[in-house]
């Protein structure tokens, strides 16, 4: 097995996002010293002969691929063919060119929509591809799944050190809070806030509060990541969860608790509740070692904190 060491050249494609960053801050933390990272503007991994270029100037021992076209339904269900097509070329890319110039380790990172619509609860890695994706994010989902898929067969072919897993929903600094656009736990955060701001008597809210879903503190999975570099060289992708859910309801009580809003929350009942469970079975990656340490309540005080500090430069949109 190649074993990531805390001198290696690592390259984290994606390094400002919510999950690169955490990464990277990871592996400082761990005491790797000789991280390099590219923007967008620098670096275009949608090009093939850029990207081999960067390889070929650069030459990085581990790489981590964090970097993806992302976005919510109304994004996946209107703008298919670029979703797919954007992430299979940047996966395409990276994952050749970490095969023609010899990198030892590549973690690639999929998403949870990799998992059938109907998919058993919890939902073990063996799940994948054993049932319809969902309709609405179907074009990422089979991109991320060709990611995975392929590390798995330039491993089989080559013997490449390439391995893949599967995060679940993730919350943190560098998270999105726009409020079109985020994820349910910022958009919460964010509303709520306002709302204590503004002395809104509600916050609305859409839905009925009954989905079930998992949260995980995104330097949790960072630090699972760079645990998997240095203890894992299997060929089947590992799930980074915390193996425990909550109602949104319970998430939403939970939120406007530690902002402090004393108002009253309001269920739209008449919006979508989406999947009514959606939660990882993490037994392989507990059997390998690791077990998250944020609990939810210290991690959504902790992403407040943050994005009150920061709340000048977060990502708000209009």
């Amino acid at each position: 097995m190649a074993k990531a060491e805390k001198n290696d050249k690592v390259y984290v494609a994606g390094h400002r996002g919510l999950v690169g960053s955490a990464i990277v801050r990871s592996l400082q933390r761990s005491g790797y010293t000789n991280i390099i990272g590219r923007t967008h503007a620098e670096l275009d991994l949608c090009e093939q002969a850029d990207v081999r270029a960067f390889f070929e100037a650069e030459r990085p021992d581990v790489v981590v691929l964090a970097a993806a076209k992302v976005g919510g339904i109304n994004a996946n269900n209107t703008a298919p063919a670029e979703f797919a097509y954007s992430n299979m070329q940047i996966q395409c890319n990276v994952i050749e060119a970490c095969h023609q110039y010899k990198v030892k380790k590549l973690l690639f990172l999929g998403s949870s929509c990799i998992y059938p619509r109907m998919a058993p609860q919890p939902i073990p890695e063996s799940a994948l591809l054993t049932g319809p994706l969902e309709a609405t994010n179907e074009a990422y989902a089979i991109a991320k799944i060709s990611g995975l898929e392929m590390c798995k067969f330039y491993k089989r072919q080559y013997g490449d050190d390439f391995i893949s897993c599967m995060p679940t929903n993730l919350y943190g600094p560098h998270d999105n809070y726009e409020l079109q656009g985020s994820h349910v736990l910022p958009a919460m955060i964010r509303k709520f806030h306002e709302a204590k701001q503004n002395g809104a008597p509600s916050v609305e809210l859409w839905g009925t509060g009954s989905p079930l879903r998992e949260f995980l503190y995104v330097d949790d999975m960072a630090d699972a990541c760079v645990f998997l570099l240095e203890n894992y060289d299997g060929e089947e992708h590992v799930n980074i969860g915390t193996g425990k859910e909550l109602t949104i309801k319970e998430l939403a009580e939970l939120i406007k608790k530690t902002v402090g809003y004393e108002g009253e929350i309001v269920w739209n009942s008449s919006m979508p509740d989406g999947t009514p469970r959606k939660l990882c079975d993490v037994s392989k990656l507990h059997a390998l070692g690791f077990t998250h340490k944020v609990e939810l309540e210290e991690g959504v005080k902790l992403a407040y904190d943050w994005f009150r500090e920061n709340i000048d430069n977060a990502r708000m949109g209009a």
